[in-house]
């Protein structure tokens, strides 16, 4: 579990009912972690201890340093208290009786502790809203701030285990108190416990990072490219283009066209799609660029006697003139229209002369002149908004509808380093991206049809468990978190919920966690050995196109706003590869194996040579990534060789081979499976590849 997880922001009472049965187990376990530390190091103060992905946390300030070592006394301490099977109480206590109680120390205590009054508590405390119920619960002495849900008693933790141990600031700010983060696990059996522990030795054999560099897929250079900006080696590069490859099949199957955009966009893009300010911390810095030439009049593309009116005018009407410089670019967008206004109301001489300078690029002349604000620039965070302008350039009708524009796009986001891991938190990433413009009445057949192609993928991956996270807003942050829409929030929650009812797919329901402008789906997996992974999003919007002004005519002839649907059912390259890293352990099945084919010889008599070429050159013919090891050394030598390297299918020439005809067929991890007609070998090799078999 990363050491810089830091709590989500606060949780209403209504979302922390909504904790599942191992949630709750697990959020037990953390009171049960603090009761256990607090018989050992009694003045140590509590500040968070929430349930997350695997297990729980506490953060602790404690002058003892926790160390692995600890570990096995406080959890003896901790089999002592479930063995108590002590109840969880919950008591409503009023605001004051609780400062009165955190002052004390008994908060987060198991008694009043005289001068080490529960800092934390306090803290938390006032994060409370007013008129919110103030709750404790109480395991034996111990009692916590905390508005649960928890287990009926201690006794029902029945398996657990202390994990890691790391440093934490205090709700994630570097100007905090850096704490001590006690991390562990709860499951409901010592079976679930053993088989979770099984999983994560597993994991290690399995890690991406590790394989990717035993197959030579990607290199991190963080000193000269920069920290979670991937390197593709040409292996890995394999792997991006036949993923690819199967995006372009399958999209253009189901009536998508592809579009390209540029990696950055000035800073009114991002505005005005709304992701400026709210998305800036997860922005790279803006660049600010100072436009040499673009806005400046040719003057020797204007008359002398016209370069003398110029002049002339600017002396003569210079006093009528916003005294003001402008200071921006929209000021002095104002600044140009003063003056057509000067002109409108001017003789008709001095008019004739505003329209020749304005003809002439005066205006331009004059944004350079009192408007030399810099053009700042983003790196593309997100392809949507240049979709939107793509959808804008051009007139669309009802009959242009559903329009589905796909790209493989390259986008940067600022992760913060502590946050950046392997490929699947990086801060350069190509993603699977299309947007689909639609009516109202299309919606659900598109959005029936990606779930329909997130169900192709599955199947290509040998993925059989996987589970659809539908996000909703929460009325108390609309306005705040949400687009300020509550009608169409509920049409649209509405629209999504029918579709994944009728299409029988496997969801659940999470309130609160949508994106800023409508309902989302994360979609989880779970790899060959029960690792759980998020690795693409769909998600519906109803604000931001109307904020680009994106219309199109309908039947009545009037104009109408389209939906948008945003989605990835491949994620993003890095994180997708680094799951099927991890999912195939690196032996990835034939048509998306780096290396597909080795042809291995017995011997360097030419006429094996022979043979062994013209294989290789008929595979090459087909486009399949074959090598040779034609080597004087012994076969066992060469198998070893590709097998280390994880090739799929070895092929193996000797002399007898050539006699019958055949050659001799190994695959990775299953060994020999027998010789047979060379012809039927590449027949199969080639079928396998174009099926795309798992």
């Amino acid at each position: 579990m990363p050491d810089n997880e830091q709590p989500k922001e606060r949780k209403s009472l209504d979302q922390r009912e909504q904790m599942n049965e191992l949630e709750r187990l697990r959020h037990s376990c953390a009171h049960v972690t603090a009761t256990a530390i607090l018989r050992l190091w009694p003045d140590a103060q509590f500040a968070y201890g929430p349930p997350v992905e695997n297990g729980y946390y506490y953060d602790v300030e404690l002058d003892h340093r926790i160390t692995p070592e600890d570990f096995e006394k406080i959890e003896a301490e901790m089999k002592k208290e479930t063995k108590a099977n002590n109840k969880f109480e919950k008591v409503i206590v009023t605001r004051e009786q609780a400062i009165a109680d955190a002052k004390s120390g008994r908060l987060g205590g198991l008694g009043e502790r005289p001068g080490n009054e529960s800092k934390f508590k306090l803290d938390l405390l006032n994060q409370i809203p007013e008129g919110e119920p103030i709750s404790y619960f109480q395991n034996g002495d111990f009692i916590d701030l905390c508005a649960g849900p928890h287990v009926m008693r201690t006794g029902n933790i029945k398996a657990f285990k202390l994990t890691s141990v790391a440093s934490a600031y205090y709700k994630g700010d570097e100007n905090n108190p850096q704490l001590q983060r006690i991390y562990g696990t709860a499951f409901k059996n010592k079976t679930e416990l053993e088989e979770y522990f099984t999983m994560l030795e597993e994991a290690k054999r399995r890690d991406h990072r590790k394989i990717g560099a035993e197959m030579g897929l990607f290199a991190l250079d963080a000193e000269y490219v920069g920290p979670g900006m991937p390197l593709w080696l040409p292996k890995g590069t394999v792997i991006v283009e036949e993923l690819e490859q199967l995006a372009k099949e399958t999209e253009f199957e189901a009536g998508y066209v592809r579009v390209r955009t540029p990696h950055l966009a000035k800073e009114k893009m991002y505005k005005t799609s709304g992701h400026l300010p709210y998305y800036a911390e997860s922005m790279f810095p803006p660049m600010s660029v100072q436009e040499q030439g673009a806005n400046q009049v040719e003057f020797a593309d204007i008359a002398a006697d016209e370069i003398k009116l110029v002049e002339r005018f600017r002396e003569k009407y210079q006093h009528l003139l916003p005294s003001a410089r402008p200071t921006s670019r929209e000021d002095a967008d104002r600044f140009v229209q003063r003056l057509v206004e000067i002109g409108e109301s001017g003789t008709d001489d001095e008019r004739r002369q505003i329209d020749s300078l304005i003809k002439h690029s005066f205006a331009v002349k004059l944004l350079d002149t009192y408007a030399d604000e810099p053009e700042r620039y983003y790196l593309k965070a997100m392809n949507c908004p240049h979709h939107h302008r793509i959808f804008a350039a051009e007139p669309h009708s009802y009959r242009d509808l559903p329009l589905r524009l796909a790209e493989y796009g390259t986008c940067y986001r600022y992760e913060q380093s502590g946050e950046l891991f392997g490929l699947m938190r990086v801060r350069s990433l190509n993603m699977n991206d299309a947007h689909i413009y639609c009516t109202e009445e299309q919606f659900a057949e598109e959005f029936r049809a990606v779930n329909d192609m997130y169900l192709k993928y599955f199947k290509i991956f040998g993925l059989e468990k996987y589970q659809m996270r539908f996000s909703t807003s929460a009325p108390e942050g609309l306005g705040k978190k949400y687009v300020d829409e509550p009608e169409l929030w509920k049409k649209t929650e509405d629209m999504v919920r029918r579709v994944l009812d009728e299409s029988g797919i496997n969801y659940v329901e999470v309130a609160n966690e949508a994106a800023f402008y409508g309902p989302k789906i994360d979609v989880q997996v779970w790899s060959a050995i029960g690792r759980e992974f998020t690795i693409a999003t769909n998600q519906v919007d109803f604000a931001v196109p109307a904020k680009f002004g994106l219309q199109y005519r309908d039947r009545d002839n009037t104009m109408k706003t389209p939906l948008c649907i945003h989605r990835a059912p491949l994620g993003t390259h890095e994180r997708f590869i680094g799951f099927l890293i991890e999912h195939y352990a690196g032996n990835f099945p034939l048509w998306l194996a780096p290396e597909q084919v080795r042809v291995l010889t017995i011997g360097e008599e030419a006429p094996i040579l022979d043979y062994a070429n013209a294989i290789v050159k008929e595979l090459r013919a087909n486009r399949v990534r074959v090598t040779a090891d034609y080597d004087n050394n012994p076969i066992k030598a060469k198998v070893a060789d590709a097998e280390k390297a994880r090739v799929h299918t070895m092929l193996v020439i000797g002399a007898r081979d050539i006699e019958n005809g055949n050659v001799s067929v190994r695959l990775h991890g299953k060994g020999h499976v027998g010789a047979k007609p060379k012809s039927e070998v590449i027949a199969d090799i080639l079928q396998t590849i174009r099926e795309r078999r798992a």
